[in-house]
Formats: C-alpha cells, structure tokens, sequence
C-alpha cells in the first residue's frame, strides 16, 4: 500500500553508494545560504525567517511532477500538499483521523464508512467535500492504469451518502482495505482533476491540495513550499517555509549536516556521534526506529532449500550480531524469529516467544545437516546423498555497501559450517528480476511492512503474492505455498475483531518459528538525522508520534505539523 502513489506498494529507499557529486562546492553553498538565511552561522537569521531546510535520502536531481498518482512524485506532493484520510502511525500503530474525523465497518465488515471533516478548503479556496473523495476513489476504475495496487479488486461501489459522508461497499469482506483507503489514497479535488484527460501522465505543475503547505517555486536542485494560510489545522503549520536541497551523495549531505547547513535529512552517516553528534551535542540528534525485515531469502523451489533442516541449519550458522555491529554500524538489532517488528508491534507477540531471539550455534546447525543426510568431504564443504555440493550465490546489489558486508559475513559463516555461498553483487534490475521471477539461489532483500504486522506477513507469505517460476511474483519471492498460513492471514483480513486478529497473527509467527519459509536477519534502520537549533518539536524514542524520516510519507509533513521555531 502506497507511500510512493496513490494505488501501489511502498518501497523503501535503500542506502546506496550513489555515484557522482550533483551541486559545486558554490551551487551548494550558494542554495544552502538562501535557505537558510545565511548558512551554519546566522542561526538567527533561520529563526526570523522560520524556514526548515530539507535534504531527503540523496536521489539527484528533482523532476517536476506534483501529481500524487506518478510513481516518484516530487517531494512535498504527498502529505505537504496532498492529504489523505486518515494518517496511520506505523512506529506505534495508532490511527489519527485527518481529512475524515471518523469511519466505522459494519458487523459484516463488508461496507467502510468515512465521515468528512467540515469547513476543510482546498489551496484555492474551494471547499473540500464528499464529491472530491468520491472522485479519488473511482479515478482508478475509469482509468485501469492508475490501479496498480488493486484497489478495485475489492471495491464494489463509492456512494456520497451527503456532503461529508462516503460510503464504500466491498465485494467481500476485507479490513485491511483501510489502510489502503484512508491512510495510502492521497485525494484529489475534483474540480481540478476532472478536466484532465490523462491522469497518469499529468505533471500537474500548479498543485491545488488541502495540505499545509503549498508550491511554492521548484528547480531541479531545491524546492521550496510555502505555508497553506487556509489550512484546517488552526495555528498549524508553525514552519512558514520549507526547502528541499538536493543532493546525489551522502557524502554533500553529511557536510551541510555537520556544518548546521540542514535541519533535517535521513543518511546513512557512519561513526555517527563522532562525525555529527559530538560538533553540537545540545541540538545534533537522530533516531533510527526498525522500519522493516531484513531477510535472506531463499529460493523455496530449489533443492536444498525446500528441505526445512537445511533452512535451519542457515538459520543456526548466521552471526547477526556480527552482521549488525560491522555492516549496519550497530544502529540496528538482530531481527525476531517471529517476522514481527519489534518494539513496535509488541502487542501482536506470542506469549511463548516473548524473549526468543536468535543464536549462532553452529554445533546445531552441523546436526541438523547430517540428519538430513549430507556428509562433508575432504574440502570442507558438506555434499548430499546425490552427490552435489552444498554451494549457491547469494544475491545483493552491487554498491549496497551494508549489504554486502552482510553477504560476506553469511558467506564466511557458512564457509566454517561446510557450505559453499558465494556473494553475487549484480545491478539493482537483475537482482530484482530474479527475486520476481524466482532465478536466484538466495537473496538479501526487504519486506514491505504496514501499520499491523499483517501487511509484512501477507506479503512475504500469503500464495496469492507468489507466482510460478518464470512469471513476475509480488512479494513472495521466496514462492511459499501453505494453506494453513493463507487461512490465518484470511482470518485477519475478514473480521474486525481484534483479538481474533492477533489470534491469527500469533498463528503465523509459529510457521515463521517453526516452518523458517525466510531467515531473517535484521531490521531496516529508519534513517533519521535532525538539528534542534532552529526548530523544536522533532520526533524521538519517548515521543514517536511519526515515522521520522524526511522520505516517508504521509509522515514527514505530520513531522513538520509538530514543529515550532525555537525561542
């Protein structure tokens, strides 16, 4: 469900080693200075003009297109000037009705009702109404391309009960349809949307939305918005100006950090409290929540990963701690066997697996391979009743720095265990082609999570997100097929009775326990670095009131919603 566009999945920027350096040291400096008033040392100067400095993940250049439906829209279009229903908090799984103040599923959870804040106006001083959500939701019908995420799979009918009331009818019952609605479709006003001819292809240069903020000016190397005088939230926004530098290394954005240059921006910045903490102790800070699974995938269809003990024995001869201490710097932990992300989704853990963690024990893991009838030979390396060796690649992109380092300690781990892995660093296509199409070995790779643990299960494990070998899977890369694990995720999905949910999700951490259909291994650091010399407010650990990097959103503009000029 989408962050990234109205209708599909959300995807994650990735630490990467980005070639090239996008601005000069002047273009740089020169951008930096007019954002913030003077630069690292006219601190005053930012405070009077009260304008925040952004440096998203480093991407290049921007490209103008501010409509919420393309597939990378330009910074500030979703949650800054487009809004969405509600606004799902994924660090703590709380929902905060925004554009709509209520919504309620009937008995049947066949038919979703959404009670409409009044008095909302889009930026042009338009009122916001049932018309415009209605609108939203039926775009992807009348224009199949703009559905990519399947919206219409579930939807039979979008009504305008009044003014401030819409009601949409499901096929069948389906609760998570919620979060794609209310918390994924970024809406639209009609009145704008409805003279265009190809939605899809609509750059949308002069963006009306109802958010905080509004354009302001663009340039592929900054843009800048300007506070929404009309916005519904009395008082809000209290950052009158917000510029967004770009930037294609780490390297540029790490120095206009360190210098006090930017407010705030989510990098990968290794030895972090050296290199930025310790130059301003009182207001250089970060925060990396988990945001996801890291696991390795393997290739369920293949010998010898279809047998269980082999998957363990992989399990038993990893060094996590080793992998999050030198390829994640120590800003992560181990993962949980259970697939749940942890602190986060707490209240979904089974009683029984409350402190299980994972441990290196390569004693067990030799057990569990010549139980299962492999021998090793004169070369180390373990070989099975037919002969064959116990050798495959594994996969991860070429210049994935951190995970490559974690590809090679797997590798060395598995080198004294007797199984040959062989680190294969390929460009970011072929790597993501084979997972879809199931012509890997294994594979270092992602999950995609949500605001309850369903959404990272169903789409690792439910059937419905495989596919044959050769035809292009969703998200269950590692092709695994259970009809107990499809009935749990069933279960969660067609009831709104929450302890019948956590029942199935307890459910499905036992498979994760005991089945092992992927290993995890670590979780996805959320990338997040901030400056309180000018703003205050900033989410941490005691107040996670959003997911706190400048690249996720709806989040980042409920980040900047909380902010206030320090005195």
């Amino acid at each position: 469900m989408s962050t990234h566009s109205l209708f599909t999945p959300f995807k994650r920027p990735k630490k990467a080693a980005l070639p090239g350096i996008l601005l000069t040291a002047m273009m740089l400096l020169t951008i930096i200075l007019t954002a913030c008033g003077g630069g690292a040392n006219n601190n005053n100067s930012a405070k009077g003009n009260q304008a925040l400095t952004v440096a998203p993940s480093p991407q290049g250049d921007f490209s103008k297109n501010f409509n919420p439906i393309a597939a990378q829209p330009t910074y500030g279009t979703q949650g800054y000037i487009f809004e969405t229903l509600l606004y799902f908090n994924r660090v703590n799984g709380s929902i905060k009705p925004w554009l709509a103040e209520d919504y309620k599923f009937s008995d049947d959870a066949k038919t979703l009702t959404f009670k409409l804040r009044q008095n909302v106006k889009w930026n042009d001083g338009q009122p916001f109404t049932a018309e415009d959500v209605v609108f939203t939701l039926e775009l992807p019908k009348k224009n199949p391309a703009a559905d990519t995420g399947g919206l219409w799979t579930w939807l039979k009918d979008v009504t305008m009960v009044d003014a401030h009331t819409v009601t949409v009818t499901l096929k069948q019952a389906y609760t998570p349809i919620l979060w794609q609605l209310g918390g994924s479709t970024y809406i639209l006003p009609k009145h704008v949307w409805e003279k265009v001819d190809d939605p899809i292809k609509f750059i949308n240069d002069n963006p009306v939305g109802t958010g905080p903020y509004k354009l302001k000016s663009f340039t592929p190397q900054l843009v800048t918005l300007a506070k929404n005088d009309q916005y519904w939230q009395e008082g809000k926004p209290q950052v009158k100006e917000i510029r967004v530098v770009a930037f294609s290394s780490n390297t540029n954005a790490e120095l206009a950090l360190s210098r006090g240059e930017i407010d705030w921006t989510g990098l990968f910045i290794p030895d972090i409290d050296k290199t930025f903490v310790s130059k301003n102790k009182d207001h250089h800070h970060y925060w990396f929540p988990p945001s996801n699974v890291i696991v390795l995938y393997m290739n369920l269809t293949k010998a010898p990963f279809n047998d269980l003990k082999v998957r363990q024995a992989l399990s038993y001869a990893i060094d996590r701690a080793q992998i999050v201490k030198d390829a994640e710097n120590g800003y992560t932990v181990p993962a949980s066997p259970t697939g749940l992300v942890l602190p986060n989704e707490q209240k979904y853990l089974a009683s029984e697996y409350q402190n299980l963690e994972f441990k290196q024990d390569m004693e067990k893991a030799k057990q569990l391979l010549e139980s299962a009838g492999f021998k090793k030979g004169s070369d180390g390396i373990y070989a099975g009743p037919d002969g064959k060796k116990l050798s495959f690649n594994i996969n991860v992109v070429s210049g994935w720095t951190d995970w490559v380092t974690a590809a090679q300690i797997i590798s060395k781990n598995l080198k004294e265990l007797g199984i040959q892995a062989n680190v294969n660093t390929i460009a970011y296509n072929a790597y993501f082609n084979a997972l879809q199409l199931g012509t890997y070995e294994t594979s270092i790779s992602w999950t995609n999570n949500g605001p309850t643990p369903y959404f990272l299960l169903e789409g690792l494990l439910h059937s419905t997100r495989s596919a044959d070998i050769g035809k292009a899977a969703v998200s269950n890369f590692e092709r695994w097929k259970d009809a107990e694990t499809d009935k749990l995720l069933d279960q969660y999905a067609t009831t709104t009775n929450e302890d019948k949910q956590k029942e199935a999700i307890q459910g499905i951490q036992k498979i994760m326990v005991e089945k092992l259909p992927v290993v995890p291994l670590f979780y996805g650091p959320t990338w997040y670095e901030y400056n309180s010399s000018r703003f205050t407010g900033w989410p941490d650990k005691d107040n996670a009131y959003s997911v706190p990097a400048p690249f996720t959103y709806p989040d980042a503009a409920v980040t900047v919603l909380n902010l206030k000029p320090a005195q």
